[in-house]
């Protein structure tokens, strides 16, 4: 690789798709001696239109990703990983991971898996990661 990265970042949500993308960043940050973002995101709009409570599907579903995200770290630090840093956030995740995390961060390469949890598997890449592909202010992995 010409790039001499960093900081990466992996998208990670519990899918097929994003456990492979997980498994590629370790390997490139391995290689790179970089600093390993591990972000997930609670989808705001995708709760906030549950018939229960928003405070209740709320703590579940951060309940889950911080589940998935110790996983993650797990598989990193075991890797022989130790700069890892977790990061939930609440909101868009397209923005967050295209947009605002690489920029609070510095981030030099975004990881992600083409489609997400809850896409339907297709030929095309799923809508968050063709919006990152397409507004990240650096390389962006698509991992299939």
């Amino acid at each position: 690789m010409i790039n001499n990265y960093s900081t990466i970042l992996v998208a990670v949500d519990g899918s097929k798709n994003s456990e492979l993308a997980l498994q590629n960043a370790v390997a490139i940050a391995k290689e790179k001696q970089a600093s390993l973002y591990l972000l997930s995101v609670i989808d705001e709009n995708a709760i906030s239109h549950s018939s229960y409570a928003f405070s209740k599907v709320l703590a579940e579903e951060k309940e889950a990703l911080e589940k998935e995200l110790l996983k993650s770290i797990y598989f990193a630090t075991e890797e022989g990983l130790d700069d890892v840093t977790p990061i939930v956030e609440i909101g868009n995740p397209k923005e967050l991971i295209a947009t605002t995390i690489p920029a609070n961060h510095s981030i030099d390469l975004i990881v992600i898996g083409a489609t997400g949890k809850g896409q339907i598997q297709s030929n095309q890449l799923g809508t968050t990661t063709s919006h990152v592909v397409q507004y990240a202010p650096c390389n962006v992995l698509v991992v299939k």
